[in-house]
């Protein structure tokens, strides 16, 4: 197939997932518009040049509602911050500026309240937070070389990602979206950095979404002896050992797919069959894939909760599932409730005890395979 890489422009690569056509995952139509909805291609494909896991094509436009930010993305936040403060890269009267993702979990509050000074549109910045931002740039070169020209001489490039390490070692395989452009692994972000002059100095590992590397990078002509510690060496070892530059390896996220959405539409027909009465949790982009992919409607699932209002009274995309808001758990007394989004599960526990309380249960679907 025809396609140059979004980093470095080579042709040779090789497509390693297909969904087939998907609808957009941001666009959740109103639950009265019967649809059908507009769909496109869904594939992944990977760099054998530089690396660089990438979505295809996307002909979609952005439009997601925006969603409730979980209580485990903030508490990463703060952790990463304190994280970096310790290895003494934050240093009160620096400027800052951020490079954040469209939905949500900025770093700035918590990097000005350590003295940090917040820098606008284009100017200069000694520290430059990308947190889960560049994946959103379609084209990868130019979205890093920007990050790098505002940075100044001495400063530091903190990228924070979700390891492809761990979408292939998890079967994260719905992790694909539209307007999802780039799946790094510290490798890849390794070559793109040295593009540009830049080396990756120092790594944290986090387990938000199953596994999130946050790296620290200046320029490479910048000696700091104390800069590098040998965590980003560990991690490109432990990559290796994946194979997150092996098509192969990607490759069964393909096999995993149909396992994993299959198992779903088994677990919820066998529901059904028992009476129960089933809800899902989690509007995110990740259900998307998986409910259209097994061919989930409301007949199976009647309703995903969601904490955003902006998403309740839509219908999940792709299907005529209505997402609704979270006094449902409580009114239809669910027997079974399927979570999408397993980093969700200790906060939904304790906010809405009701569910276990009414002897009801959480399934995570993650786990849901045949």
């Amino acid at each position: 197939m025809a396609h140059a890489c979004r980093a470095c422009r080579s042709n040779n690569g090789e497509l390693v997932l297909d969904l087939g056509f998907q609808p957009a995952s941001d666009h959740f139509p109103l639950l009265e518009d019967p649809g059908p909805d507009p769909i496109y291609p869904l594939q992944m494909w990977l760099c054998a040049h530089c690396g660089l896991a990438q979505l295809v094509a996307d002909p979609t436009s952005p439009q997601e509602p925006r969603g409730a930010e979980p209580a485990a993305l903030t508490a990463q936040a703060t952790d990463a911050v304190a994280r970096i403060e310790v290895a003494g890269l934050l240093e009160a009267g620096t400027t800052v500026a951020e490079y954040g993702s469209p939905h949500g979990g900025s770093w700035l509050d918590r990097l000005t309240q350590r003295g940090l000074k917040p820098v606008s549109d284009d100017h200069p910045a000694d520290v430059i937070v990308d947190c889960f931002g560049l994946m959103h740039s379609a084209d990868q070169a130019a979205s890093l070389a920007e990050r790098v020209r505002r940075l100044t001489p001495e400063g530091v490039l903190l990228l924070q990602f979700h390891s492809l390490g761990a979408i292939i070692e998890l079967a994260q395989w719905n992790v694909l979206r539209h307007g999802h452009y780039a799946y790094y692994s510290t490798t890849a972000l390794v070559n793109m950095l040295g593009t540009h002059g830049m080396s990756a100095r120092r790594a944290w590992h986090f387990d938000l979404y199953g596994g999130t590397v946050l790296l620290a990078a200046s320029r490479a002509c910048v000696a700091d002896a104390t800069a590098s510690d040998g965590s980003v060496s560990a991690l490109l070892a432990d990559e290796a050992s994946i194979g997150v530059c092996n098509p192969t390896a990607l490759a069964g996220l393909q096999r995993r797919s149909e396992r994993r959405a299959a198992g779903l539409h088994a677990f919820l027909a066998d529901e059904r069959a028992a009476g129960h009465i089933v809800l899902g949790y989690g509007a995110a982009s990740r259900a998307v894939a998986l409910l259209c992919k097994a061919e989930i409607d409301s007949g199976l699932l009647p309703g995903v909760i969601d904490a955003s209002p902006a998403k309740q009274g839509l219908r999940m995309p792709g299907t005529d599932i209505p997402v609704i808001g979270p006094a449902e758990l409580t009114s239809r007394r669910p027997d079974t409730v399927v979570l999408f989004l397993s980093d969700l599960r200790p906060e939904i526990s304790e906010s809405y005890p009701e569910v276990e309380k009414n002897g009801g249960r959480w399934v995570d679907a993650d786990a849901l395979t045949c």
